[in-house]
């Protein structure tokens, strides 16, 4: 199967914080962002796979540095940054920004472990993903730590 580019599969939502979305602080519920999260790592998935259907294997970390509130809008960006036989791991990163005084932040960082799965409801082969800038590369170059820190973290036992 011939690689595809990294920036093939890259995505960009964009989200206004509306007030049901936000807690008694009026910040954004870290739920809604993750929920957002998992449709944009959905989608990214199925535009590297090419495939309708793709499952979340795993929420692999979420790392929530800033809040966004009532008002803000939050733009979500996300990549294949690596591939195995069919699974996918996504990089996504959520900014928000205040469009009163301009002000951006990045509020949070996620990598999602995806599975393209066949017509049979089998996971399914997905292309290489190739790298190309120095910024893809080095997603690229760090992700058999992450895949690692993963095989790790599935053989923990479990009580």
């Amino acid at each position: 199967m011939e690689a595809k580019p990294m920036k093939e599969s890259r995505t960009i939502q964009t989200k206004l914080v509306l007030p049901p979305d936000t807690n008694h602080m009026d910040s954004i519920f870290g739920g809604k962002v993750l929920a957002y999260i998992d449709e944009i790592a959905g989608i990214t998935a199925m535009k590297h796979a090419r495939r309708q259907v793709v499952v979340t294997a795993s929420i692999d970390s979420v790392d929530f540095l800033s809040s966004a509130r009532v008002g803000d809008v939050l733009e979500l960006e996300a990549n294949v940054t690596s591939t195995g036989r069919t699974s996918m791991e996504v990089y996504v990163r959520v900014k928000s920004k205040n469009l009163q005084t301009g002000e951006e932040k990045l509020t949070t960082e996620s990598f999602l472990t995806m599975v393209a799965m066949g017509d049979d409801g089998k996971p399914t082969p997905v292309p290489p993903v190739l790298p190309e800038s120095a910024g893809e590369k080095l997603f690229f170059d760090t992700a058999p730590a992450r895949r690692e820190h993963r095989k790790m973290r599935v053989k923990t036992p479990r009580t």
